[in-house]
């Protein structure tokens, strides 16, 4: 078996206090982060335990009592609940604007700005936000961009290129891609990462040395996978634009959507999720999610099988449906996450589903 040499030079570790699986420095973890770090073109990369265990070591590790932390308001639930619950409690003035505020970043930097941070493209509404139009503001007021960029992946998109100091992924998505492993990956800096690691030894996200061996196996096939999710997804956007059931498509790789032309810049493929609008609001919704038979009803995303799930249900139920839609993801919206079956077979699903 691959994995049987890795794992049995942990047992060396016991005399070696540099060498501690608790830590997350064994075998495993340095030949995995090394080839994040190439993928994202950073200096080093630390994987974590879960995609919110990345973002919890990412953030406090940049962050102090009395430091202000600027955040999009448009980001995944999990995410939102550290930033606006914990952060508080450990001393940081937290503040979550709406990206799409005109001159909104700059108006609401402050002397203690220590970090900003969004994500790109947006869960679930695939909105795609401009680390550039940041980044000179973070040169010079000196604080960092961190960017979640796992519905990208670093095959569609490195915002380290484009004016981020740090990258998160949820590796248990589109990095692993086959539903098998719950992981986080931080891209930035050689110091920085040693300061995540830091964090990380201390509050205890360190991935075992299993995980992170799925994880470079996932790897392997991450472009080819990748680039067939991009095609499909796209394909798709352009037909469920067409249906009469559909009342609005949320794809960036179709001109209507609002930020066509940044993707277009920015991204390398307009990836494999989308978002779409049906009739009938919630209860039609739930229509369409009852009626498929190939794709599979769940909360996760990125991998080789086709999901579906509900913003209002899953990944924002905490909001009210009037916040919900103001962040573009109203009642009514579904969010798919496309995997590598057939396109035809996709369509005749989700056709299907929305004639029943």
């Amino acid at each position: 078996m691959p994995i049987a040499p890795a794992l049995s030079q942990s047992v060396s570790f016991i005399d070696d206090p540099a060498r501690y699986p608790r830590y997350g420095t064994h075998p495993n973890a340095d030949r995995v982060q090394e080839r994040l770090a190439a993928l994202d073109g950073a200096e080093a990369a630390l994987v974590t335990s879960s995609s919110m265990g990345a973002t919890v070591c990412a953030l406090m590790a940049l962050l102090r009592p009395g430091d202000h932390l600027l955040a999009s308001s448009w980001i995944y639930g999990g995410t939102r609940h550290f930033i606006e619950i914990d952060l508080p409690r450990a001393g940081v003035e937290v503040e979550l604007i709406d990206p799409s505020e005109t001159r909104g970043w700059r108006r609401h930097i402050k002397p203690n700005t220590r970090v900003v941070f969004l994500e790109s493209p947006v869960n679930p509404t695939t909105r795609v936000l401009d680390p550039r139009a940041i980044a000179p503001l973070a040169q010079a007021s000196g604080f960092a961009v961190v960017c979640d960029a796992t519905f990208a992946s670093p095959i569609n998109f490195h915002p380290l290129s484009h004016g981020a100091d740090v990258v998160i992924h949820s590796a248990t998505k589109y990095l692993n891609g086959h539903h098998d492993v719950l992981s986080g990956v931080v891209c930035g800096s050689a110091p920085f990462i040693e300061e995540c690691a830091q964090v990380m030894r201390r509050w205890g996200q360190a991935p075992d040395p299993f995980a992170c061996w799925l994880l470079e196996r996932g790897l392997k096939t991450l472009e080819v996978r990748v680039e067939r999710q991009n095609a499909t997804a796209m394909a798709l956007a352009d037909r469920l634009a067409q249906h009469p059931r559909v009342t609005a498509v949320h794809y960036p790789g179709l001109a209507t959507h609002p930020d066509h032309a940044i993707a277009r810049e920015l991204l390398s493929g307009f990836g494999g999720m989308l978002g779409f609008e049906v009739l009938g609001g919630g209860a039609g919704a739930q229509r369409v999610l009852a009626a498929l038979r190939l794709i599979a009803r769940a909360s996760s995303l990125g991998s080789v099988e086709s999901l579906v799930s509900e913003p209002r249900i899953n990944s924002h139920a905490d909001l009210t449906p009037a916040q919900r839609e103001a962040l573009g993801a109203p009642d009514g919206f579904i969010r798919l996450s496309v995997g590598l079956e057939s396109l035809d077979d996709l369509w005749r699903d989700l056709s299907s589903a929305l004639d029943a």
